[in-house]
């Protein structure tokens, strides 16, 4: 399968609102469904990609999953027919963030909250695993972890043995609410508990502080730190936009800085592999 790692390396991909990319570069792409379902017209993949569930969008504008795991399946499929085989494709987790859980504000981002419990996250999103599983069982769907704590995280990997997933076998594990951990000391404990189990680990939202920590311990990472960067800086030369946080000429520089200014041993864990 083109989404597990090659000996030695890691698929990382650049993850981008924008789904007409994908007929421009063969870099990795990671891309949200719902940017796919509400398109009226999808292009050919001309290199590998990811799809994203949109999870996070969901929770913080309504507490809750607005499109069913019918609905879901339905827009992988199109995808699948239309864009051309993906390497994987999230479930419809439930993140336990805080903001998430319990609701608040960010900026101007509001968070409604689901005023629920990590538990119930957990059992919800392990239900949501085998439903997909069970209405689509031969599309690429991607079983995620979920928690805040190890303890947490390894109350999850019980659900999913409980249920008879065996996430040894499943070629990419999601590990969900890790991305504003990353860089500390609790998210590399809890990336580094998570991998001494096996699992094919996918790492959303990962940032240069992230990888070098534990990019090793990763099947495959995306990252949109890109556009945030690009957001504060200055258009690139020759380019008339007000500044490149949606250009693709930036992303892929981006993605080549990245790479380089790791230390050399993590560089062989990001080189393109959009040939696999």
């Amino acid at each position: 399968m083109s989404g597990t790692p090659d000996t030695g390396g890691m698929r990382f991909y650049l993850t981008t609102h924008k789904r007409h990319w994908i007929k421009l570069t063969d870099v990795p792409l990671f891309l949200k469904s719902e940017h796919f379902a509400a398109a009226a017209k999808l292009y050919p993949a001309r290199g590998p990609y990811a799809v994203d569930s949109g999870g996070f969008s969901e929770l913080q504008r309504h507490g809750r999953w607005t499109r069913t795991p019918r609905q879901y399946v339905d827009d992988l499929r199109r995808i699948w027919e239309c864009v051309g085989p993906y390497d994987w494709a999230a479930q419809q987790d439930w993140m336990c963030e805080d903001l998430i859980i319990h609701g608040g504000r960010v900026g101007k981002t509001v968070f409604v909250g689901t005023h629920l419990n990590v538990a119930e996250h957990q059992r919800r999103t392990v239900a949501n695993f085998l439903e997909l599983r069970s209405l689509a069982p031969d599309l690429r769907i991607a079983p995620v972890l979920q928690g805040r704590t190890i303890p947490d995280y390894e109350r999850c990997v019980e659900l999913y043995e409980r249920a008879g997933v065996d996430l040894r076998r499943e070629p990419v594990v999601g590990l969900g609410s890790v991305c504003r951990l990353q860089s500390t000391r609790q998210g590399a404990a809890i990336v580094t508990a998570m991998a001494t189990h096996g699992f094919r680990l996918h790492g959303f939202g990962f940032k240069i502080l992230g990888l070098e920590r534990v990019g090793h311990l990763l099947a495959s990472a995306d990252s949109a730190a890109w556009s945030s960067h690009a957001r504060y800086r200055p258009s690139l030369p020759g380019h008339t936009h007000k500044n490149c946080a949606n250009c693709l000429d930036y992303a892929l520089n981006w993605r080549t800085r990245v790479v380089h200014a790791l230390p050399t041993q993590r560089q062989m864990l990001l080189t393109d592999r959009s040939a696999a």
